[in-house]
């Protein structure tokens, strides 16, 4: 691992019974980067975001190279030979997850649910009786108003629209003071609109704060608009892996094949 890489992926391989969901997938990725995962539906975006955080164990079986998949965050090993860490709760809290359908406890209000990533770093009781400490408080409506929700913090957050309730969700994040987010399908479940504003907020808060994004995307015009780098996975495996500049319409039918080209060609966006 390099010493500018946070996050560490290499010969990881996952197995669903006889189905292979990844396929010695190698990935480095340096502090600051903002990387989209592209490829078709089931080509294993989610299930290696997933496995970054330990949700899924990566398989412990070495190939015939002798290669065993590991994967490391932050210098320290999230999982290895099929085997999670014992120190994946440290690595976990500088690690914000943001799902498509946003994982918020919809009977709380927006502002706990912000405040529920504060939950690593204080008593569990505080979080159970909802005695934030003053600090999270202060931090929760900080980014709140970050991601331009704050006027919404007292509201149910299953009254909120699909955008709000993603802001929010990335607000959480803030919160939980994450070094990288791994972003899940974060648009697929919005209006163009709200897509929009939620690509733009990751992007900002990319170059910005300098945090690290990796972000899955079906929309590929908003892989090629917003991220620098690009990984495309097909059928579980790497196909792809360089700038967006890069993913011309020939790369692109290869990666989602010759229906691509009836439902999406306008090039990269100016």
């Amino acid at each position: 691992m390099t010493v500018a890489s946070v996050l560490s992926i290499r010969a990881v391989s996952k197995s669903f019974g006889q189905r292979r969901a990844l396929d010695r997938v190698t990935i480095e990725v340096a502090r600051g980067e903002m990387i989209a995962l592209i490829g078709p539906s089931g080509s294993g975006k989610s299930t290696l975001l997933r496995s970054i955080t330990g949700l899924v164990p990566i398989d412990a079986s070495p190939k015939a190279d002798g290669e065993v998949g590991v994967i490391e965050a932050f210098g320290a090993v999230v999982q290895s030979k099929g085997r999670v860490s014992d120190k994946l709760r440290d690595v976990r809290i500088r690690i914000g997850f943001i799902f498509q359908q946003f994982n918020l406890v919809g009977r709380l209000s927006l502002f706990s649910n912000v405040a529920l990533g504060s939950l690593g770093r204080i008593p569990f009781w505080r979080g159970l009786l909802g005695a934030w400490p003053m600090e999270t408080q202060t931090a929760a409506m900080a980014a709140l108003a970050r991601v331009g929700v704050a006027d919404y913090a007292a509201q149910r957050a299953n009254t909120l629209s699909g955008g709000q309730q993603q802001r929010g969700a990335i607000a959480r994040a803030l919160v939980q003071k994450a070094k990288i987010i791994l972003a899940d399908e974060p648009v697929a479940s919005l209006d163009p609109v709200s897509a929009r504003k939620v690509m733009e907020l990751l992007r900002d808060l990319n170059r910005t704060d300098g945090l690290t994004v990796l972000v899955t995307l079906h929309q590929v015009d908003y892989a090629l608009r917003y991220c620098d780098r690009v990984v495309a996975l097909k059928d579980g495996a790497k196909v792809y892996d360089g700038p967006a500049s890069g993913l011309d319409k020939p790369k692109l039918i290869d990666i989602y094949g010759p229906e691509f080209e009836d439902v999406f060609w306008e090039g990269p966006p100016q």
